[in-house]
């Protein structure tokens, strides 16, 4: 069924202040407009001539119901048309990655060091193996393509294309006794921090980043996070999604369950409790209690301080 034009659901004047956030000028809080500022420019959220904005599936009431409040309080400019899922799909990786940027140096204090933050282009399959904990994969790749009986045993169980890496470059040793004498050469001689032992950088998060979830493709995080946990060598990275989806349910695909990811973080969380508790549907409403208050989702604002963890 045709949905009714955006302004004729929600109005065309102006938004007023009970409607959005309060808007606070601590650092997370600006650096989340910006975030949401970068996907409006970028033709990521939008909304077409219909009233459906870009992260919704118009065959789902619910979602476009939803996805439309999160738009207005967002302020979602009109388009004809959406744009195609892979392009979204890159532009909010790049805004992602440009988030964690601007947000996660800024706490230093909790978590120093020299950091690497950045989209990943391209898809190699040993895409890890530039970093410590999974640089044995480069190794695996080359003797699989050389080795049909070990393609056809391994198969890609050993395949991770991340979207977004956080990772922390090695420590030297005078940074590492800068105020008391803490390793030489007879000790720590393993230690994967001191780049005196290694080169490579340690990857830290790896971020797959899904602005809207389809159930065919919705399990393809959950299998590079396994693999991830069952290939390295050494510290399991933090493992998150960042997603634009709308749907509960299928929000709970991935946030629902332990032992794989560690959390799902929504791009606009405050927003769509807002309009999901507005819906008055108290098994959505409860369903969404359930994975904030079992800390499976989050609201993207929290990612940077998980990440000091």
């Amino acid at each position: 069924m045709t949905q009714p034009p955006f302004d004729d659901v929600f109005g065309s004047g102006p938004i007023e202040a009970s409607e959005t956030l309060v808007e606070s000028q601590v650092l997370l809080a600006r650096e989340r407009r910006e975030f949401h500022a970068s996907l409006l420019a970028s033709g990521t959220l939008t909304i077409d001539r219909d009233g459906v904005p870009s992260n919704a599936d118009r065959k789902n009431s619910r979602s476009v119901t939803w996805s439309q409040s999160i738009a207005h309080k967002l302020r979602a400019e009109t388009v004809d048309e959406r744009a195609a899922g892979q392009t979204s799909g890159n532009t909010f990786e790049g805004a992602v990655a440009a988030y964690i940027n601007s947000s996660f140096p800024a706490l230093s204090e909790l978590r120093p060091g020299t950091w690497d933050i950045r989209k990943v282009t391209g898809r190699n399959p040993s895409g890890v193996s530039q970093f410590e904990q999974y640089r044995h994969l480069a190794d695996l790749d080359r003797a699989v393509k050389t080795n049909p009986m070990l393609r056809a045993s391994l198969g890609n169980a050993y395949v991770v294309a991340p979207d977004v890496i956080v990772a922390r470059y090695p420590v030297s040793d005078a940074v590492i006794n800068a105020t008391t004498p803490i390793v030489d050469d007879s000790v720590a001689t393993h230690a994967s921090l001191r780049s005196s032992v290694q080169p490579d950088p340690i990857l830290h998060a790896v971020i797959s980043c899904k602005w809207t979830i389809r159930t065919d493709r919705a399990q393809n995080a959950r299998t590079e996070a396994l693999n991830l946990i069952r290939n390295r060598k050494g510290q399991v990275p933090h493992i998150v999604v960042v997603t634009g989806e709308p749907t509960l349910s299928r929000i709970s695909s991935l946030a629902l369950g332990t032992g794989d990811l560690d959390t799902v973080y929504h791009f606009a969380l405050y927003e769509l409790e807002a309009a999901v508790r507005a819906s008055g549907d108290d098994e959505h409403i409860a369903l969404l209690d359930s994975m904030v208050d079992g800390r499976r989702l989050k609201d993207i604002s929290d990612l940077p301080l998980d990440l000091a963890i």
